[in-house]
């Protein structure tokens, strides 16, 4: 009687978690936007620009814009040559 017990607590805790997901924030973009609900899907966006670009988008949406923590610009590269 105690392993159904185990067996169907194991199988209850497989059945309630999610699979791993892909990092959320993009790295090329400085500001994500995060929509909520059901209807739109929850998801994270890193694909803008300014804040303002993503406020634009998010207006009416169940929405809120973010500075992504883990934005990392591309290094300035100087028309001169290396020495």
């Amino acid at each position: 009687m105690r392993l159904l017990g185990a067996l169907l607590l194991a199988l209850g805790a497989l059945c309630t978690t999610k699979a791993a997901s892909a990092q959320m924030y993009d790295p090329r973009y400085p500001v994500c936007m995060r929509v909520y609900g059901e209807l739109v899907g929850d998801r994270m966006d890193c694909i803008f620009m300014s804040m303002k670009e993503c406020q634009a988008s998010a207006a009416g949406n169940p929405a809120t814009c973010l500075v992504n923590p883990f934005y990392a610009p591309r290094p300035v590269h100087r028309g001169g040559p290396e020495r």
